[in-house]
């Protein structure tokens, strides 16, 4: 078994979560990624602490398959550092604003003096054009200025999603755009940068209710969990607990209506197609509630997996990490790291190969953890290394 991306290297500029789980993916196919932070940590490696050192989940969640290095790249040796970094690698990943990556060297134009063939990979709040180019972001901003937010919750208080998925789409759209510009480059030979961005990333996944907004100019609401195309679909409550049933096209509300006992409906006009399904679906979700709060949780599921219907239980974190499916296909993958008093369940790589696949090959860095085994392979020696620890460029 090889490794696709054995050979590349890529170095990780990246704070939070879109630009070092970009980098986070390459190193999963066996790129040799690595993490560059500030000599006391960077304010990410501390999020959601965990660790007797104050290490964060998140930071454990984005760094396995890193090697670490610290540095003050603002220093004329730190910038001298950055440069013979740039020169080994095939990829930076950065997110950070545009006069920040200009004062550490980091643009594209400065890695390209370097580096003719790099490639840059960028993400940003909300692009490098327009008239928001300039403003900074998290998460919630793609979720808020895409609509996503407006639509989730309740009419009286919009909701975020606790996943933050415009990061970590950001973070996949990168990734796949590295991999388009590194197939590009072994033709041309040049290198380019890849750009994305929260606000377009939240875009992306709510194409659908944006394309029907542009057309037919519905004016949707928020309505809670409950699907605004199709019914009955939303969450629903059980004796012991709650569940989500999907109920999507005309042989899956068939099989609904034999379940619970209203075949009338399928006559009823109100129920005639998906649309109308959605446009009707608190009448259906009622329905659907009266049956659930009838039964256990699992008699319900068992009920509803027996009539062919998609349906699951709402775990709870711990839940989710011991559901037997998780662990079965080793969606999550206990990894040791030093300090924490147990092994930290690590998503496992995303995607699957058959021939290739991607692998946890090694656990996240330790503060600077390889610092010096990185400077000596750009040519500094013991000594060299000594004195700019002692100025605390690294």
């Amino acid at each position: 078994m090889s490794d696709v991306l054995a050979g590349i290297r890529v170095l990780d500029f990246g704070r939070y979560v879109a630009g070092p789980y970009c980098a986070t993916l390459l190193g999963d196919f066996g790129a040799d990624v690595i993490r560059i932070e500030r000599v006391g940590g960077g304010e990410d490696r501390f999020l959601v602490p965990v660790g007797e050192a104050g290490d964060g989940a998140m930071f454990l969640a984005m760094s396995r398959n890193k090697r670490g290095l610290t540095l003050d790249p603002m220093t004329p040796e730190g910038r001298e550092i950055v440069r013979r970094l740039v020169r080994t690698a095939d990829v930076v990943v950065v997110n950070m604003p545009a006069p920040a990556l200009a004062s550490m060297g980091l643009d594209y134009d400065s890695l390209k003096a370097e580096k003719p063939d790099i490639i840059l990979a960028l993400a940003t709040a909300f692009g490098s054009t327009g008239p928001y180019a300039h403003k900074l972001g998290f998460d919630a901003i793609g979720q808020a200025m895409s609509g996503a937010m407006y639509l989730t919750g309740t009419q009286d208080r919009p909701q975020r999603a606790m996943a933050t998925y415009s990061d970590y789409g950001t973070a996949m759209f990168l990734a796949f755009g590295v991999m388009a510009a590194l197939m590009e480059r072994q033709k041309s030979g040049q290198g380019q940068m890849v750009e994305g961005a929260l606000m377009a990333t939240g875009l992306s996944f709510l194409g659908t209710y944006l394309i029907e907004q542009g057309v037919r100019a519905p004016n949707r609401i928020a309505q809670g969990s409950r699907s605004q195309q199709t019914g009955p679909a939303d969450v629903f409550k059980c004796k012991d607990g709650w569940i989500t049933v999907m109920t999507v096209g005309d042989p899956l509300f068939r099989r609904w209506t034999k379940l619970i006992g209203e075949p009338q409906w399928l006559d009823d006009p109100r129920f005639k197609d998906d649309q109308g399904r959605g446009d009707h679906g608190s009448v259906l979700s009622e329905r659907m509630a009266l049956w659930c709060g009838q039964r256990h949780a699992a008699q319900a599921l068992a009920e509803l997996e027996k009539a062919g219907l998609p349906a699951a239980p709402i775990l709870s974190p711990q839940q989710a990490i011991d559901d037997p499916q998780a662990v079965a296909a080793q969606f999550l993958k206990p990894i040791e790291y030093p300090g924490l008093p147990k092994p930290a369940p690590v998503p496992n790589v995303p995607v699957r190969l058959s021939r290739t696949p991607g692998r946890i090959r090694a656990r996240p860095p330790t503060l600077g953890e390889h610092t010096d085994a990185i400077l000596a392979e750009l040519g500094y020696d013991a000594a060299a290394i000594a004195t700019l620890r002692d100025k605390k460029v690294v």
